[in-house]
């Protein structure tokens, strides 16, 4: 590699039990191929000169890689004496939006840039989003359990006009989401950290004012990354003034919302629905009492990834800072310690 050239280490990395990527297809969805890393630079010829780069699995060449790397393209890695190892490393940019998985943030140094890839999950989060709360309006988690059942039940319902939808996260998944439904005539309610106004919302409040407006709640949607402020907010307090008719979706992560309260709410019929698509620990045991939980539908942590074209969106993202990062200007998607998103 030639000398003055600005270093790429990319990481990418094999699915294992209990992580993320969970199997070999979303192994295959988040990692950056080589021939696809060296296609965006031809596509970039003014800074393909300026660049050199690894591609990297795990920790085979961590160390020795990164002790000369600028920036590191990845999702999960050793954050333990960073600093250290790398001690050039200017910059890191996360190929998912979300990064609680490299809390505490203790381990960056004064100088460092963390960027994320929030906003290209929008287009499918919001049509996954329109899809679940349109699923539980029609009944669909309930349908899904009698036909298990083997009961064919009539269950009928209306369109979602004029119905309560409480939107927790109004950013990219959670703002994609609301403009879809709000076109339907849902009055929805958006809450956020600063009370920000937000297309399609009648109103927004911040977290603090919840409780305000959670036993009005015809549907309960939560897109918040796990942060200070969301740990444990829609906790088994907030879970029992919701009406009985309630359905919830959850795309943002477990620790928003107490899972086991809400199971056995769900078993015994004093919440109509829900759909959860994220869990602390993915895949989910094969033991456990969610599998079974009557008017559930899990899904595998998909409500936001694009089949084959991921990574393309994410690189497209990358090589917008790297132009950037190369003209000495200030990076997007810039990621706040303190905030943790």
């Amino acid at each position: 590699m030639s000398k003055g050239k600005i270093k790429i280490h990319i990481r990418n990395n094999h699915w294992k039990k209990g992580s993320l990527p969970c199997d070999l297809e979303g192994e295959k969805n988040s990692s950056v191929p080589k021939e696809l890393f060296e296609n965006f630079l031809n596509k970039h010829p003014k800074i393909k000169h300026k660049i050199s780069y690894i591609v990297d699995w795990d920790d085979d060449n961590w160390k020795s890689s990164m002790k000369d790397a600028d920036i590191l393209l990845a999702w999960d890695f050793p954050t333990n004496d960073l600093s250290e190892i790398a001690p050039n490393l200017k910059w890191i940019h996360i190929v998912s939006a979300g990064v609680n998985h490299l809390y505490p943030f203790d381990w960056i140094k004064k100088d460092l840039v963390i960027t994320n890839s929030s906003g290209i999950h929008a287009k499918k989060a919001g049509e996954f989003g329109l899809m679940s709360i349109l699923m539980l309006q029609n009944h669909m988690t309930k349908i899904i359990t009698n036909q298990r059942n083997r009961e064919f039940v009539t269950l009928l319902s209306n369109p979602i006009e004029n119905k309560k939808v409480l939107v927790v996260g109004t950013g990219s998944l959670g703002g994609s989401m609301i403009k879809h439904i709000s076109a339907l005539g849902a009055n929805v309610i958006g809450i956020n950290r600063r009370g920000r106004k937000v297309e399609g919302c009648s109103k927004v409040i911040t977290f603090d004012r919840i409780d305000e407006v959670l036993p009005e709640a015809d549907f309960l949607y939560l897109a918040v990354p796990e942060t200070n402020d969301t740990k444990g907010l829609i906790n088994k307090k907030r879970l029992d003034v919701l009406k009985a008719t309630c359905g919830i979706v959850n795309i943002g992560r477990q620790s928003v919302m107490d899972y086991e309260h809400l199971r056995k709410k769900l078993k015994k019929n004093e919440i109509s629905g829900a759909i959860l698509d994220v869990f602390s620990e993915e895949p989910i045991n094969r033991n456990s009492k969610f599998w079974d939980t009557p008017n559930l539908v899990i899904t595998p942590h998909i409500s936001s990834d694009s089949k084959g074209k991921y990574i393309e969106m994410v690189l497209e993202k990358f090589f917008d800072n790297l132009k950037l990062f190369i003209d000495q200007k200030k990076l997007l998607n810039r990621v706040d310690p303190n905030l943790g998103y």
